[in-house]
C-alpha cells in the first residue's frame, strides 16, 4: 500500500527486511546468485516496504518448488520507473507495488504480460482496475491519510485536524510534513486526494495556502514518517518536530505492535477526512525468465495464507473477501468510511500535468 504503504518504523523496517531476505531463499544453485533465470527460482521485484513472514514464504516454496528471491527497488514511484526503464529485459519475474496512482504509467508502457490469477473471483470487482485484460492483479488496499501525534495535541490543548480544510488553518501552521508527489506514492496519493476534494480548478489554490501555512516536503515516506514526524518511534529518536504527517490509516497499529511495553492505545491518530483510497497490484513482467514460477507467485499473493499475513507485515488491508484481519489491526487502525477516490483514467490523463504544476508551485 505504500503503500505504499506500507509502513514500518526505522528499526522495525530493518528487522523485517532481514526476515524477508532470510525467507527468500537463495538461487537454484544455493549460491544466491540466480536472478530468476533458473527454473527453481522466481524473482519478485518490489518497493522497499515489501515484507512477508518467513513461514509464509517457506510454505509457498514448499508447495510450489520455487525459491523466492526479493529484489527491492526503492520507493514505489522509483520502483515503477525502474521497471519501465527495464521493459522487455526485466530484473525479475513479478512486479509488486504499483498502485492506482501509478497504474496507467505501467500499463501504458507495456511492462506486464496478461495473466488471470487463480482465486481472482474472491477479489471485489471494484478493485480489479484492469479486469478486461488482467495485466495486473489487486493484492492489497488501504488509505493514504494524515496522521497526528496525540501527545502533541493533548499538550497544546489543540484538537487535531480532521479535514483538508483544517490543514490550512493558522493553528496548524508549520506542523505538517508530506512527501514529494513526484517521487513518493503517498505523496502523490495526497496530491490526488486534494484534487478530488477541490477539483481541477481548486487544488492548486489549496496547495498555495498549504505552502503559506508552512507545509514541509521531503522525498520519501521513510524520511517523512521516521525522521520528521514526532509521533513515530523513529521520529522520537530523531527529535522530530512535525506532529502531522502524510502516511496511512493503518499506521497506528505499527506504533503499538513494536513498542515495548505495548501501550493500550496507539500514540498516533488518523485525520479521517484527509484520506485517499490506494490499491496495490502485482503483475507478470513481460520478458520474465521464469513465467511459470511468476504465475504461481501471483496466485500465492492472493491466497488466504498470504493475504492474512499482510496486515501485520505491510500494514495494508487484504483484497480477498475470505481473509480475516488480526485484532490488533482492527483495534488500532482507523476505519475510513468515505475516502477520496478518482477514476484511473482521470489519473492517467492528468497525473503528469498535475505533478509538474505541483512541483512548480510548491517546490520553487
Amino acid at each position: 500500500m505504500s503503500t505504499t504503504r506500507s509502513i514500518t518504523t526505522t528499526a522495525v523496517a530493518t528487522g523485517l527486511g532481514m526476515v524477508a531476505l532470510a525467507a527468500c531463499g537463495s538461487g537454484s544453485d544455493g549460491s544466491g546468485s540466480d536472478t530468476g533465470g533458473g527454473s527453481k527460482t522466481v524473482t519478485l521485484v518490489s518497493h522497499d516496504s515489501f515484507n512477508a513472514s518467513k513461514d509464509v514464504l517457506a510454505a509457498f516454496e514448499k508447495e510450489s518448488g520455487y525459491k523466492v528471491q526479493v529484489l527491492k527497488s526503492g520507493d514505489a514511484g522509483s520502483a515503477v520507473n525502474k521497471a519501465v526503464l527495464s521493459k522487455g529485459n526485466p530484473q525479475g519475474d513479478v512486479f509488486f507495488g504499483v498502485d492506482n496512482t501509478l497504474l496507467s504509467r505501467a500499463l501504458d508502457n507495456g511492462i506486464f504480460t496478461s495473466y488471470e490469477a487463480k482465486g481472482l473471483d474472491r477479489v471485489p470487482a471494484g478493485l480489479q482496475l484492469d479486469k478486461d485484460e488482467h495485466r495486473v492483479t489487486p493484492v492489497d488496499t488501504g488509505e493514504i491519510c494524515v496522521n497526528y501525534d496525540k501527545a502533541y495535541f493533548a499538550e497544546k490543548k489543540l484538537a487535531p485536524p480532521q479535514s483538508f480544510d483544517d490543514l490550512i488553518k493558522p493553528e496548524y501552521k508549520n506542523l505538517l510534513v508530506t512527501e514529494n508527489a513526484a517521487t513518493s506514492s503517498p505523496g502523490l496519493g495526497f496530491l490526488l486526494g486534494t484534487a478530488a476534494q477541490y477539483g481541477d480548478d481548486g487544488w492548486q489554490d489549496y496547495w498555495s495556502k498549504l505552502k503559506d501555512n508552512g507545509v514541509k516536503v521531503v522525498d520519501s515516506w521513510e524520511q517523512a514518517y521516521n525522521e520528521e514526524f514526532s509521533g513515530s518511534a523513529g521520529g522520537k529518536k530523531a527529535k522530530a518536530d512535525r506532529p502531522l504527517v502524510v502516511s496511512y490509516a493503518s499506521s497506528p497499529p505499527v506504533e503499538v505492535l513494536y513498542a515495548k511495553p505495548q501501550p493500550k492505545e496507539a500514540p498516533t491518530g488518523v485525520s479521517t477526512g484527509t484520506c485517499f483510497q490506494q490499491t496495490e497490484f502485482a503483475g507478470l513482467l513481460k520478458g520474465a525468465k521464469n513465467e511459470k514460477g511468476g504465475k504461481a507467485l501471483i496466485d500465492f499473493l492472493i491466497s488466504k495464507k498470504f493475504q492474512e499475513d499482510m496486515p501485520l507485515q505491510m500494514f495494508v488491508n487484504p483484497v480477498v473477501e475470505d481473509a480475516a484481519l488480526p485484532e490488533l489491526f482492527t483495534q488500532h487502525g482507523a476505519k475510513v468510511d468515505d475516502p477520496k477516490t478518482m477514476d484511473p483514467k482521470k489519473i492517467a490523463d492528468n497525473r503528469e500535468d498535475w505533478v509538474k504544476a505541483w512541483q512548480s508551485s510548491v517546490l520553487k
